[in-house]
């Protein structure tokens, strides 16, 4: 009789024991499919991340970055502080590529979510890998 300190294999162990061959190479072709795909997934998050991230802030902080410039280049040349001012009043606050819409806190956002992306597909294919 089992008891649940005991060294004997529980049901579940044995009914994997007593499974065919088949099922068993089943069972481990489906859980490598989602390992791979888990890690991939993982993998470019992981890549991707922190460029989307650092552009989205880099975008974000440029504007001010040149007004703090424009403003300090008032008293010195004129024509610099033009340029300055047409520089920055060519940087775009979104973009629109194809039907998205770009902006810089919607960069930011989507580096957190693909970081966040890279974290869970991290622990499901760490799961997998265990079901394996």
């Amino acid at each position: 009789m089992d008891t649940p300190f005991s060294n004997t294999p529980h049901d579940g162990a044995r009914a994997t024991a007593h499974r065919p061959v088949w099922m068993n190479t089943v069972r481990i072709a489906v859980w490598s499919v989602c390992y791979f795909a888990f890690y991939f997934v993982q993998q470019v998050s992981e890549l991707l991340a922190p460029l989307v991230l650092i552009l989205g802030i880099g975008w974000s902080a440029l504007p001010r970055l040149m007004g703090v410039v424009s403003t300090s280049s008032e008293g010195s040349d004129p024509q610099a502080h033009d340029v300055i001012v047409r520089v920055s009043h060519a940087i775009p606050d979104h973009l629109n590529v194809g039907s998205h819409l770009l902006t810089p806190s919607s960069l930011i956002f989507d580096g957190l979510a693909l970081m966040a992306a890279a974290a869970l597909c991290a622990t499901l294919s760490a799961v997998a890998a265990r079901s394996m």
